[in-house]
C-alpha cells in the first residue's frame, strides 16, 4: 500500500511502440488489454489491443489470433472495426484498431431499456449489411451480440471482437462448421444439437436476436437454467410484446425460425417490406490489395520485423494530460463531458476536482471499502477488486488521477471486469460518497441551490 508521502513523489510512464505513443486504458479482458494510442507523425488516434505472447502461447491461442488477424484484414466495411496494421516485439502482439467514441452499443440499451422502431430498424440493417459483407468475404463471427457492437461518433454500428470467428477454409467436407461457440441467449439451435451448421445461417438467428433486444429491452430466451434455456431455443419458444408492429413479428418469425434450412437469408430479407423501409446500403471500396504475410511473421524466432517498446520515465505526480488527450476523453469533441459527474450506462465514469491528487486517491478509498471492494494502489491508479462474486465474476474497477494543471484534476472511474449493471449501482454509491471532493461550476452550485 502506497502512502501519502511515497505518492507525492511517483513516477509517470509514457510508453511508445513503434511510431504510437500508448495513453490512458480503454479496456481490459482476459487475454488482452485495450489502450488509446496516438501516431508520432500524423496524429492519428487508435485503440490498440495488447496481447502477451507468453499467455497466448500457455493457453495455446497462436491459431486463434492468426485467424482473429487474418479475419479482421479481409473485412473491409464502415460497420466494422477496422484493423490498422499489426505489431509485435519479443513479448507482445498489438492490434492497431480504428479509435471508436460513441461506446458500447449494450450501454445504449442499458440506458433507454428499449429503442423506438424505427431506430431499431436503422441499426439492424447497418448489422445485416455489415454480417453479409462478411459472408460474402467466407467470414463467419459466431459471436454476435449487444456487447460486441460499438457505436462512433455519428452513432453509428460497429461490429467488433472476431475472436471467434471462422474462415470458410475451415469448413468440413460437408461444407458446415462444426465448433460450438456463441453467447447461450444468442447461440443458433443448430449449433448446439446438430452435426455441424451454417456460419451464415447461425450469424442471422443471432442478429434477430439482437434485433428483438433492441426493440424489446429484453431478451427473447433467457432462463436461469442453460438446459430448459437451449430446450427454448430449440423450439423457438418466444413472445413478442404488444408494441412490436406486425411488420417486426412476421420478420423475426422468420429470421428466429429454429429449422436453419427454412431461416431466411440476407437476400429474402432485403425484400421484406419492414426490412426495405429507409434501407441504406453502405458504399464500399474495393481493397484488392490485402497482405497476410505479417500474421506468421508476429510468431516468427526472427526479430527482423519487430518493434521496440520504449519507456520514457518523468519525475511528476500524476499523468499529465495535454489538449489532445482531453479530447481523447470526449467523444464528438465535447468536452463538456469532462466537467459533471455521468450517471448515464456506460462503461466510464469521469469527474474532476481541485483537492490534491493524494486526497483523491484517500477519499476513493475511503469510499470504496465500506462498498465491499478491497483496494490495490500504485502511484495515482487504484483497483478496486469486489469481496463477493457477482453476476459474471468479480467486480473489477479501474481508477486513475490525470493532471490538467497544477491545481485541477481529472479523475477516471472505470469497468475493467464484471457485471455492467453492478458497475452502475456501485457508481451511484461511490459518486455519493465523493461529492465533497468533485470539483463544480458556480452555475451547478446555483442550480442545487435553487432545487
Amino acid at each position: 500500500m502506497s502512502d501519502e508521502g511515497s505518492l507525492s513523489c511517483s513516477f509517470g510512464m509514457k510508453t511508445r511502440v513503434g511510431m504510437y505513443e500508448l495513453g490512458r486504458t480503454l479496456g481490459e479482458g482476459t487475454f488482452a488489454k485495450v489502450k488509446y494510442a496516438k501516431h508520432m507523425r500524423t496524429g492519428g488516434q487508435y485503440a490498440i489491443k495488447i496481447l502477451e505472447k507468453e499467455t497466448i502461447l500457455k493457453n495455446k491461442m497462436v491459431e486463434l489470433i492468426k485467424r482473429e488477424i487474418s479475419t479482421m484484414k479481409l473485412v473491409k466495411h464502415p460497420n466494422i472495426v477496422q484493423l490498422h496494421e499489426v505489431m509485435a516485439s519479443k513479448t507482445k502482439v498489438y492490434f492497431v484498431l480504428e479509435y471508436v467514441t460513441g461506446g458500447e452499443f449494450f450501454d445504449k440499451i442499458s440506458q433507454q431499456g428499449r429503442l423506438p422502431e424505427a431506430e431499431a430498424r436503422k441499426y439492424f440493417q447497418q448489422l445485416i449489411n455489415a454480417v453479409d459483407y462478411c459472408h460474402s468475404r467466407g467470414v463467419y463471427h459466431r459471436d454476435l451480440k449487444p456487447e460486441n457492437l460499438l457505436l462512433d461518433a455519428d452513432g453509428n454500428l460497429k461490429i467488433s471482437d472476431f475472436g471467434l470467428s471462422a474462415l470458410s477454409e475451415q469448413c468440413w467436407k460437408d461444407g458446415l462448421l462444426h465448433t460450438t461457440c456463441g453467447t447461450p441467449n444468442y447461440v443458433a439451435p443448430e449449433v448446439v444439437y446438430e452435426n455441424g451448421y451454417d456460419g451464415a445461417k447461425a450469424d442471422l438467428w443471432s442478429c434477430g436476436v439482437i434485433l428483438f433486444v433492441l426493440m424489446a429491452g429484453f431478451l427473447p430466451f433467457e432462463e436461469n437454467n442453460v438446459l430448459q434455456l437451449y430446450k427454448k431455443i430449440r423450439k423457438g419458444e418466444y413472445v413478442c410484446p404488444s408494441w412490436f408492429s406486425s411488420g417486426a413479428q412476421n420478420l423475426l418469425k422468420k429470421i428466429l425460425n429454429p429449422s436453419a434450412k427454412q431461416r431466411i437469408t440476407v437476400a429474402q430479407m432485403v425484400d421484406d417490406p419492414w426490412f426495405r423501409e429507409g434501407y441504406k446500403p453502405a458504399k464500399l471500396t474495393v481493397d484488392e490489395n490485402i497482405n497476410l504475410d505479417d500474421v506468421d511473421a508476429i510468431f516468427s524466432e526472427s526479430n527482423a520485423h519487430f518493434v521496440v517498446e520504449k519507456r520514457r520515465t518523468q519525475v511528476s505526480g500524476p499523468t499529465p494530460l495535454n489538449a489532445f488527450d482531453l479530447i481523447s476523453f470526449c467523444p464528438g469533441l465535447n468536452l463538456s463531458g469532462l466537467f459533471e459527474m455521468k450517471q448515464e450506462a456506460n462503461q466510464e465514469t469521469r469527474f474532476t476536482s481541485k483537492h490534491p491528487a493524494h486526497e483523491i486517491i484517500s477519499k476513493m478509498e475511503e469510499t470504496a471499502k465500506p462498498l465491499g471492494f478491497s483496494v490495490e494502489k500504485h502511484h495515482y491508479k487504484m483497483t478496486l477488486r469486489g469481496v463477493k462474486t457477482g453476476r459474471k465474476g468479480y467486480l473489477f474497477i479501474a481508477t486513475e488521477v490525470f493532471e490538467v494543471a497544477p491545481s485541477f484534476f481529472v479523475v477516471e472511474v472505470r469497468k475493467a471486469c464484471g457485471d455492467a449493471h453492478e458497475y452502475h449501482k456501485f457508481c451511484q454509491s461511490f459518486s455519493q460518497g465523493l461529492k465533497d471532493i468533485v470539483w463544480q461550476t458556480e452555475a451547478g452550485k446555483d442550480q442545487q441551490s435553487s432545487g
